[in-house]
């Protein structure tokens, strides 16, 4: 049998070659509440016009997601940041949302009690990412700031702690 010589082949541009969804998108918007909404609605117009092909239940926590870091961005870091900028990465198979303020606290999730009306946001966040099977963080920018970010797989994760069993 004689062996191939020279250097390997290359995998086919099916394995290798960027899916037209894939990408990244930056807006910038006030920091006001009003911001919420138009957010959400941008990243939901965004990835239905990209054709992304995430799971329903992954883009609805998805959505929420970016409600909830838009929300925290807007009531705790205004005053030093006038302006939230968000940031939407594409992958072959996760999606990322980011909420980028100049504010340098760094946000720790709570756990609200019963009576709290709000300061479960991050909580939520971090929450919603774990069921599906995603990861988040909070970085520093450049500028100074902080990035609070959540990454999702495009499709839900299966067999985890929250599937049920399958029959055998």
């Amino acid at each position: 049998m004689r062996t191939p010589s020279g250097p390997p082949a290359e995998p086919p541009e099916e394995l290798t070659a960027a899916r037209a969804y894939e990408g990244v998108w930056r807006f910038t918007a006030p920091a006001l509440e009003s911001s919420v909404p138009q957010a959400r609605h941008a990243v939901r117009d965004l990835l239905a016009r990209q054709r992304v092909p995430a799971a329903g239940e992954v883009m609805d926590a998805l959505l929420l997601i970016v409600s909830e870091l838009v929300t925290n961005a807007v009531q705790h870091a205004a005053l030093l940041s006038p302006e939230i900028t968000v940031e939407i990465t594409v992958g072959a198979d996760w999606i990322r949302a980011a909420v980028e303020d100049d504010h340098p606290y760094r946000p720790k999730a709570l756990e609200a009690g019963e009576g709290d009306i709000g300061g479960r946001g991050l909580w939520l966040v971090k929450m919603l990412t774990a069921e599906a099977g995603g990861k988040c963080d909070v970085e520093h920018t450049a500028s100074g700031g902080k990035a609070v970010w959540a990454e999702l797989p495009l499709a839900p994760q299966t067999g985890g702690p929250t599937s049920p069993p399958t029959a055998r």
